[in-house]
């Protein structure tokens, strides 16, 4: 189950246990606000199946006061907007349009290990495709979880 990836925030969250993100993680806030102060573009779209899971409430809930508040700009995709799109096979980052760190999981959501890449096409590829992805979302403040 993919709520074990932050240990137990989530299962408390769905058990009613809300909780302020910036005293979990304060050091994402912090170096997320550091880096948009320096003019860095921080933006993170989220590719999601509707109806969406107990998991996603739980990010969507949070992402206003954690992830925004911060500083990131954030978009939502229903994968039915996604279908005719060449999305990467996994969660990943990428870094001033030079290096992509693929996030790799197991089928119960735990994360197994990391890959930085910095093969030109691979990079193109993932940049190309945030792009289209990042048109076609939804902000944060407008995405109603379904």
């Amino acid at each position: 189950m993919a709520l074990h990836r932050l240990g137990k925030d989530p299962e408390e969250w769905i058990a009613g246990s809300h909780f302020d993100p910036a005293e979990r993680w304060p050091w994402w806030i912090d170096l997320v606000s550091a880096s948009v102060a320096r003019g860095v573009d921080v933006r993170r779209a989220r590719a999601v199946s509707e109806p969406v899971s107990a998991y996603i409430r739980y990010e969507h809930a949070l992402t206003g006061g954690h992830n925004v508040k911060a500083g990131e700009s954030v978009r939502w995709l229903p994968r039915r907007r996604a279908s005719s799109l060449l999305l990467p096979g996994n969660d990943c980052w990428v870094f001033d349009r030079s290096s992509v760190l693929f996030n790799h999981f197991n089928g119960d959501g735990e994360m197994t290990g990391e890959e930085l890449v910095t093969d030109p096409g691979v990079v193109h590829a993932c940049v190309s495709a945030f792009e289209v992805i990042w048109e076609r979302a939804t902000p944060h403040e407008e995405y109603r979880p379904v």
